[in-house]
């Protein structure tokens, strides 16, 4: 009885674990460039039932699950068209590439939706999070004119968009940023990668699959519950009996 205590207990917290990814893709139901993520459980340990010497019977028993990792969806999302002069749309696969000028720290993502910052006497091409884009030979992009009219400004160089040969396992860093990882390799320059101005990649939450995958999880950490209030009664019962 205190295997299935601790394997339902187990299973409350892992599915709250499932929810809270489903929460945050619901809070970047409007950010620009997101893509979904997925909650990938594993079984945990399973053992024979009635079998000491660990021979393979067929009765066997689990211990409960586990969140093993959490998968990203990076399927490209619609453009929408908006009035921002410096927002892009990548076509295709790729990500910008960006550079931190406090850490040095290189990220990538599909979130087009860049401005201009000054530092010292010139305008830099920057992201939300105030990081460089970098152009197709990994350098800063620098935004020239003769005047900061909407129109009348251009860029020093273009907008790099690089790939990898592997997606799987990038690191999210929480802004809407990936960091890559030893077995993604090392980034590529896509050579004619086309990009559309003045448009936007929409956020690539599908709200009725996360509303359905909700509502699935929610159930699911119910019966948990369920089955650990279960669990205590039935060893409350037995205690009671010994007493």
């Amino acid at each position: 009885m205190y295997t299935s205590f601790y394997t339902a207990a187990r299973g409350a917290m892992e599915e709250q674990k499932k929810l809270d990814v489903i929460a945050h893709n619901f809070a970047n139901v409007n950010n620009s460039g997101y893509k979904a993520k997925s909650a990938v459980f594993s079984d945990l340990m399973y053992y024979n039932l009635n079998n000491y010497r660990g021979d393979n019977t067929p009765l066997q028993a689990g211990v409960g699950i586990a969140v093993e990792k959490t998968n990203t969806n990076f399927d490209q999302s619609a453009p929408v068209t908006t009035q921002g002069e410096f927002d892009y749309t990548i076509a295709g696969e790729g990500f910008f590439m960006m550079l931190s000028p406090v850490t040095g720290e290189v990220t990538y993502s599909r979130n087009g939706h860049f401005s201009m910052s000054q530092r010292g006497d010139q305008f830099f091409l920057v992201n939300d999070n105030g990081n460089f884009v970098l152009d197709q030979n990994q350098n800063p992009i620098t935004v020239t004119g003769p005047t900061v009219k909407r129109g009348e400004k251009e860029l020093s160089s273009e907008i790099g968009v690089y790939g990898f040969d592997i997606l799987d396992g990038m690191l999210s860093n929480g802004n809407n940023e990936f960091v890559p990882v030893a077995k993604n390799g090392d980034p590529y320059l896509i050579p004619g990668a086309k990009l559309y101005d003045h448009t936007l990649e929409m956020s690539g939450v599908d709200t009725a699959e996360e509303v359905s995958r909700m509502i699935e999880t929610q159930r699911a950490y119910s019966y948990a519950l369920k089955m650990v209030q279960t669990s205590d009664e039935v060893m409350t019962t037995i205690n009671g009996l010994r007493s």
